[in-house]
């Protein structure tokens, strides 16, 4: 059993959420709307990204009622609705709290958690029984109601996708074992039990809101070079022996198309599950409600990726798999790794966000051509809200054009800029897409 951490009480902050430290946490949840040039948006926390067809109509309902109608899915494997009314915000948190969508109002934004969203279907371990547990302790931590809505848990099946991501707090399967990761530090913890990988999470966020009291710091990479360290100095002797093991460079999103196909039993062919890609992570409500009723017919369950896609599980038996590509496909969604929208994304720009430049959206889908090695992401200003991990094309708008540059993690290749000409544009952003 793992012990509490030094100084595990009293929390830093309130039951409450409200920060000590100044400036306040703006991130948008669900209780807390922010403002937009497209009205009000909600950013409803979905940890692991996993829904049940229930909830999944909820959100439906709620885009439906109270917004623009579509489903904008998060690079956190999130939802946002927009478009809101900005007198909207009792009645949709109403109806989220019917849902089982907002547990917890004290919590709502700190229930920021990823997971490998084939966990359990590709032969890697399942991860239900620690996202669960995660959640659970999250909403029953008076201190973890301070974590900000930038604050990130990972929960990784062992392949390193969501590892690289940079979360805060990294939990990663290892055979029967389980290893925690602090920020992007090269030295991971081997836990004395993967069962008490959830609360080792939470202790790990519990003691980097102690050493943030000081350093106003909304997540781990933000704190000091030596509050860091002493941070993770804090948490090994209450984990477990440190072990190299360098962060993944690379996030590797699911492939769109079928997730592990195999006889079971013999000559039967069955398919774990569908991988679908969502072009620029806007949902129309007839994609969405395909969606949920292909969850239904199946596996009983979506799950939304920190890549814009959306895994529904099986099982799919013999050619069931193949006919709901089809119809996912003949609905607009990416089902095949050469389709030209893949790895393409954007913020939502002009006219939806009033510190973007221009269109990006449209320009996006105008520059669209054959698929890249790199995905590419178009920002509408300097925010770059949104972007990918790892290696990436990054296009950026600018008073002057835009500007294109290679991103390797933390290093940014010398950017090229293009004048305001379309062709010349997509031209360049497939060649930087092919290198």
């Amino acid at each position: 059993m793992l012990a509490a951490m030094p100084d595990s009480a009293p929390s830093p902050v309130s039951a409450g959420g409200a920060s000590a430290r100044a400036g306040g946490d703006a991130c948008p949840g669900t209780l807390r709307l922010h403002p937009a040039d497209d009205g009000a948006l909600a950013r409803v926390r979905i940890p692991g990204g996993v829904l049940d067809p229930g909830r999944a109509d909820a959100l439906l309902a709620a885009a439906e009622r109270f917004g623009d109608g579509e489903l904008h899915l998060t690079s956190r494997g999130n939802v946002q609705l927009r478009g809101l009314g900005t007198g909207c915000g009792g009645e949709l948190a109403a109806l989220l709290t019917d849902a089982g969508l907002l547990p917890s109002a004290a919590h709502e934004r700190a229930r920021n958690i990823v997971a490998s969203p084939l966990a359990g279907l590709d032969g890697s371990p399942s991860l239900g029984a620690w996202l669960g547990e995660l959640d659970r302790l999250v909403c029953a931590s008076p201190s973890a109601a301070a974590l900000s809505g930038r604050f990130l848990f990972a929960l990784d099946a062992g392949g390193g996708d969501v590892d690289a991501l940079g979360a805060d707090v990294t939990v990663v399967a290892e055979g029967p074992d389980a290893l925690l990761r602090i920020g992007a530090e090269d030295e991971v913890f081997r836990l004395p039990s993967s069962d008490e990988a959830p609360r080792a999470a939470l202790l790990a966020a519990e003691a980097f809101l102690r050493a943030a009291r000081d350093s106003g710091a909304w997540r781990v990479k933000d704190l000091p070079d030596d509050v860091r360290t002493e941070l993770v100095r804090t948490i090994g002797p209450a984990t477990g022996p440190a072990v190299h093991r360098p962060r993944p460079r690379k996030a590797a999103a699911p492939a769109p198309g079928p997730v592990g196909t195999k006889a079971i039993p013999a000559p039967v062919c069955t398919t774990a599950a569908l991988s679908v890609d969502v072009p620029l992570g806007r949902l129309a409500p007839a994609q969405w409600r395909l969606l949920t009723e292909t969850a239904k017919r199946y596996g009983g369950e979506l799950r939304l990726t920190p890549w814009r896609g959306i895994v529904v599980p099986g099982p799919f038996p013999g050619q069931e798999a193949a006919d709901a590509l089809r119809a996912l496909s003949a609905a607009g969604l990416i089902t095949a790794p050469d389709s030209p929208w893949t790895g393409v994304g954007a913020c939502i720009g002009h006219p939806g966000c009033a510190k973007s430049l221009s269109d990006v959206r449209a320009e996006a889908g105008a520059a669209v051509g054959p698929p890249g090695r790199l995905p590419v992401y178009w920002s509408g200003c300097e925010r770059r809200c949104g972007h990918p991990h790892g290696e990436w094309i990054d296009v950026v708008a600018t008073p002057d054009g835009h500007r294109i540059s290679h991103v390797r993690g933390e290093r940014r290749d010398a950017p090229t800029t293009v004048r305001n000409d379309p062709a010349r544009l997509a031209a360049a952003v497939a060649e930087a897409r092919a290198l």
